[in-house]
């Protein structure tokens, strides 16, 4: 049994005169999402929540006995939690990808996401698109998210390359949910501990607060501190987008050996 303190904001920013981001956080579900819409006549907004809304309908099913509608498992190499994350976004792609051919106002719109979730055995995150998602462990941080930009992506194959690239490519996008009819998010599953803290946000937050700024201020305040210090950093900055972030503090672990359990499961499928 994991005990999460979680808390999240979301600010328009100074720029934008409405917020295309969306999130969600419940610590009866263990479960928090970001998302950061994109598309005009506020197909944004509507993407991101769309996208929100359906994680959060097909996960709460899982919280009770009662599970009546379960997409079966596609990935043998990830574990159940992480397979009906994964099914959550894609139900939430087909939702948003459909609207969109039905209704031309929408034609276009997307949205980020990323997600966590918590279980008894280990910490899952999942993405799409440039939202990030930061691990901080005994005082180190690490973007255990994929950015989905054409310059991350560039710099995976070309580091050298990826330097002379215009810094517009580093919002350019190739994935996100509600482009097209299929969508492939990554997976991250890790173990965590008590004491451990996770930062998710919209890129009006990254853009303009560094990890290590992200580190100092979270490893300080309180949760609802920390978010409301971030949000006026970015802010002060210039606040060019819609600014969302959550922050979840680990604060008690009871199945500490769970993490044995998930390795050890791994380790089995690798042989």
């Amino acid at each position: 049994m994991v005990v999460i303190e979680s808390k999240g904001i979301s600010d328009v920013g100074k720029k934008r005169t409405g917020n295309e981001d969306a999130m969600f956080l419940d610590d009866s579900m263990n479960l928090y999402v970001v998302a950061d819409g994109m598309g005009g006549h506020q197909a944004g907004e509507v993407a991101s929540s769309i996208v929100v809304e359906t994680i959060r309908d097909y996960m709460k099913q899982f919280k009770g006995k009662g599970v009546t509608e379960e997409l079966e498992d596609t990935d043998e190499s990830i574990s159940r939690g992480a397979n009906r994350l994964v099914s959550s976004i894609h139900l939430a792609n087909n939702g948003v990808y459909g609207l969109s051919q039905k209704n031309e106002s929408y034609e276009g719109m997307g949205s980020t996401v990323s997600a966590v979730l918590f279980t008894d055995e280990s910490l899952i995150a999942v993405n799409v698109g440039d939202s990030p998602i930061y691990l901080i462990h005994k005082d180190e941080i690490e973007l255990i998210s994929v950015p989905h930009t054409v310059l991350a992506e560039q710099a995976a194959i070309d580091p050298d390359r990826a330097k002379n690239l215009a810094p517009r490519f580093a919002h350019m996008l190739t994935r996100a949910v509600g482009i097209g009819e299929t969508i492939k998010p990554d997976v991250c599953e890790t173990p965590y501990f008590k004491g451990d803290i996770l930062v998710l946000s919209s890129d009006g937050l990254s853009d303009k607060v560094a990890p290590e700024e992200i580190l100092k201020t979270v490893g300080k305040e309180q949760t609802n501190k920390a978010c409301s210090a971030l949000v006026d950093l970015a802010n002060e900055r210039g606040g060019d987008d819609n600014i969302t972030v959550i922050v979840l503090k680990v604060k008690d672990k009871k199945n500490q050996k769970g993490w044995f359990a998930w390795l050890m499961s791994k380790i089995g499928k690798i042989v």
